[in-house]
């Protein structure tokens, strides 16, 4: 790292109460010479809270891959560089992957600070498997896309958690209910950290039939977290079809043997696959 180089800052914002934000988080905003904010507007209001005057320039979705080499060239200059996003932690499915990916490539300092993720706020309070877990961010808009998503998914032994926008929530669900099966304990957190905070888990089934009896259970940032799928002794579909495939030009003990490697399953199980019959 070039010691004349300035730092780029990643900090975390309240995901709704202001009290959420570290001290730390408001002496670097305060100290560097510029803020990327997601929308200038909004950062502009906590800004206004803690009396902080410095200037913020938007970096969204839209424009970084644009604003990157342009922000790199400042922070090779010299300045120092505050990234946020509107809440939460900024790269969580949120702007900044090409501004910190280009910055690593530039040899230029990032600096993680600690602070507000909505994914792990609502996962630690869920009640479901917290040891291993998979975060998918958003799920495609279209359902064609959402279903295919889930469909590779159906069998992840981890707890996975989803971000998912309020007018699709229900949508969503019903694909889940689909996939899953109705049985899938799903937990919503939604407006976490404000007023109306609400964490409810139940059979995906259930879910749904609770979010429709009032319509505002069905506003306010949103985070869908799915329990892992059920224990069974049946082996994965997608070893079985390879297996079934490989066994065409393979004999059936190296084709057993090869996807038992890549599964971490017991090849026996597959050798002995359809032979019974």
């Amino acid at each position: 790292m070039n010691e004349n180089h300035g730092t780029l800052y990643i900090v975390p914002t309240p995901l709704g109460n202001l009290g959420d934000i570290s001290q730390r988080a408001l002496n670097v905003l305060a100290e560097v010479s510029l803020i990327c904010a997601e929308d200038t507007r909004h950062t502009g209001q906590l800004l206004h809270h803690f009396s902080i005057r410095t200037p913020t320039q938007s970096l969204h979705d839209h424009n970084e891959k644009q604003k990157a080499a342009f922000i790199v060239s400042k922070l090779a200059a010299g300045t120092d560089i505050a990234l946020v996003s509107d809440a939460g932690t900024p790269l969580i499915s949120d702007p900044g992957y090409s501004l910190v990916n280009l910055c690593r490539q530039s040899g230029i300092k990032v600096v993680p600070l600690p602070g507000p993720c909505a994914a792990i706020t609502a996962l630690s309070a869920s009640g479901l498997a917290t040891d291993r877990f998979a975060f998918e961010g958003f799920l495609p808009a279209k359902q064609s896309a959402r279903l295919s998503s889930l469909e590779a998914l159906s069998e992840e032994p981890r707890t996975l958690v989803f971000y998912e926008a309020p007018r699709r929530v229900l949508d969503t669900l019903d694909d889940m209910q689909a996939v899953f099966g109705p049985d899938r304990q799903v937990v919503l957190a939604k407006e976490l950290t404000k007023t109306f905070e609400t964490i409810h888990g139940a059979p995906v089934a259930d879910l749904i039939t609770w979010l429709k009896e009032d319509s505002d259970r069905q506003r306010g940032e949103m985070v869908l977290m799915v329990a892992p799928a059920p224990k069974t002794d049946a082996l994965p579909k997608a070893a079985v079809t390879l297996f079934l495939a490989l066994a065409e030009d393979l004999p059936r003990k190296k084709a057993a043997s090869l996807v038992a490697d890549a599964f971490g399953i017991k090849k026996n199980a597959l050798y002995n696959l359809g032979l019974e019959g």
